[in-house]
């Protein structure tokens, strides 16, 4: 369906959203990301990401420079710790494999972008640049609604809990992208760094709307603060389980020339395959809180 209603009130009537039928996203056309937008534009578009969790725009023909501007009007840069940036372009990465690469499928767990790190990014922008005609497609959980579907007795247990958080499994070098990860295109650089740990909480509360998000994921989160390790993976587990369930998850079609906008403050995301023969290449940034008004 179409919606303006909250856009109506900013006096962008071009604006056209259309919320997709799943439990969070939806698709904005009308703006012309190649040019600066108005902060009205920018905070009228905030909302929508606040209030549908990802945000995609179709058929934006943008280059790198349009895609950092864009980055900046939702908040500073965040560090990819384990990327290689492209030259030139200190806070730009790209997420490619060629038509050939037999390497693992890279991000294909849930997972919430580097919630190891003691201040994890905001949000993550994905570009388009050559989109296979079929597979990798991505999925996204909703986590507030993870949450919110837990029994009180969990939840009472959880509250106030601490995540062991931690990119060894993925980033060391024994990890999957690690010293023995070969022929990957894919310009990843594990680091012993990745052996280290950070806190977070298991229930979050997002700082911008308030609500409860349920914050572990299998790429990253090891333990429970507290807990002896039998009993948390055991939670663990039990909790990886019920983020992803079918209710929860929106499944995106990519289509080439889109950029897609997520938060990592309330979802967990998914790669998938399917496109075994063809390229696929996209450029990313990830973005920090912006600073208080």
């Amino acid at each position: 369906m179409d919606s303006r209603t909250a856009l109506d009130t900013l006096s962008l009537p071009a604006l056209s959203v259309t919320v997709q039928a799943a439990p969070c996203g939806a698709a904005v056309r009308g703006i012309d990301l190649t040019q600066a937008i108005s902060a009205a534009q920018a905070e009228a578009l905030r909302q929508l990401w606040l209030a549908h969790q990802v945000l995609a725009f179709p058929d934006q023909a943008l280059g790198i420079d349009d895609l950092e501007r864009f980055a900046t009007s939702v908040g500073p840069f965040s560090p990819d710790p384990y990327f290689e940036s492209i030259p030139g372009h200190p806070h730009v990465a790209q997420v490619k494999r060629e038509a050939d690469e037999t390497s693992s499928l890279f991000a294909d767990n849930w997972h919430s972008d580097w919630s190891f790190l003691a201040e994890p990014p905001a949000a993550t922008l994905l570009y388009g640049n050559v989109i296979p005609p079929v597979g990798g497609d991505t999925l996204f959980a909703n986590q507030y609604d993870a949450w919110d579907a837990l029994p009180a007795a969990l939840k009472s247990l959880l509250q106030d809990r601490q995540g062991v958080h931690s990119a060894r499994r993925g980033y060391s070098r024994a990890g999957r992208y690690g010293a023995q990860d070969q022929g990957r295109s894919m310009a990843i650089r594990y680091d012993d760094s990745a052996l280290a740990t950070q806190l977070q909480p298991i229930a979050r509360r997002h700082p911008e709307t308030g609500r409860v998000a349920l914050f572990v994921s299998p790429g990253y989160t090891i333990g429970i603060d507290g807990l002896p390790d039998d009993e948390a993976a055991a939670l663990l587990t039990e909790l990886f389980a019920h983020q992803g369930r079918p209710e929860f998850v929106y499944r995106h079609v990519w289509s080439p020339g889109m950029l897609v906008l997520w938060d990592n403050r309330c979802l967990v995301h998914a790669a998938t395959g399917g496109y075994a023969g063809h390229r696929r290449l996209l450029h990313r940034i990830t973005v920090g809180e912006r600073a208080a008004a």
